[in-house]
C-alpha cells in the first residue's frame, strides 16, 4: 500500500465513501468544487487530509495521525484534487479567509441571516418559513454534528450538489442584495452557534 502513487486509486480507496466517487454527491462536503479548493487552499487541504478534523467523522489519513498513508501519498491526494477539479482563476480571486480572523457578533449575525439567508432557510433558520425541502440549521442535533468552520465553509463556497428540489446553495457572492462580507459570514456563524446546547440528543418523556 505504501507504494500506491496513483491519485484515482488513492482517492477511491480513502475518500470516495464519504465525498463521492467523483468528489460530488457524497455524505461529506463536495471536493470537486473549485471554489472550495481555492477557499481552503493547498496547505489546509493537506493538513485536513493528514490530521483529520477533531470532533467530526473526518479521520486523519497520515501515518503520524494513525492512518495508513505516507506523506507522499497525502500530497498526491491533495494535489490530485486540485489538478482534477480546481480552476486557477478561482485561486486568483480575493476570497474570505479560510478561518475566521475576527470575533463574531451574534446580534449582527441574526440581522445578516435575515437579510441574506431567510428566503431559503426561514427567518429563524428553522426552514419552516423558507423554501420547502430545507432542514433546520438551528436544530441542536444538526449543530452537534457540524463545526463552526464547516458552517463558515458552506456560507463561503455554497453547496453545489442540488437538494431534492433541484436547487443548489449559492456561494457567498450570490446571496440576495449583495455579496456577504467576511464579517457578515463570521457573525452569521456566531448566531447559528448560539443555538447549540450541551445535550443535543432527543429528550424522551419518562413514563411510570
Amino acid at each position: 500500500p505504501d507504494q500506491v502513487t496513483d491519485f484515482n486509486t488513492l482517492y477511491r480507496q480513502n475518500c470516495a465513501a464519504c465525498h463521492g466517487d467523483h468528489g460530488t454527491n457524497g455524505a461529506a462536503i463536495s471536493l470537486a468544487n473549485p471554489f472550495y479548493l481555492a477557499f481552503a487552499g493547498p496547505q489546509n487541504l493537506q493538513r485536513i487530509t493528514a490530521n483529520g478534523v477533531p470532533g467530526t467523522l473526518m479521520p486523519g489519513f497520515a501515518k503520524s495521525a494513525g492512518g495508513m498513508l505516507t506523506d507522499q501519498q497525502i500530497s498526491i491526494v491533495t494535489q490530485g484534487m486540485i489538478d482534477a477539479w480546481g480552476k486557477p482563476a478561482y485561486g486568483a480571486q480575493s476570497l474570505p479567509s479560510y478561518a475566521a480572523t475576527l470575533a463574531g457578533n451574534a446580534t449582527n449575525g441574526q440581522k445578516a441571516f435575515s437579510a441574506s439567508c431567510a428566503s431559503c432557510h426561514g427567518a429563524d433558520a428553522s426552514g419552516s418559513s423558507g423554501k420547502q425541502g430545507l432542514g433546520s440549521l438551528v436544530d441542536p442535533a444538526y449543530l452537534s454534528l457540524i463545526s463552526d468552520q464547516a458552517l463558515r465553509t458552506f456560507l463561503v463556497v455554497g453547496h453545489p450538489d442540488p437538494n431534492q428540489r433541484g436547487e443548489a446553495m449559492p456561494d457567498y457572492r450570490s446571496y440576495p442584495g449583495h455579496a456577504l462580507t467576511d464579517k457578515e459570514i463570521t457573525d452569521i456563524v456566531a448566531w447559528l452557534a448560539t443555538h447549540r446546547i450541551a445535550t443535543p440528543g432527543q429528550i424522551y418523556q419518562q413514563h411510570p
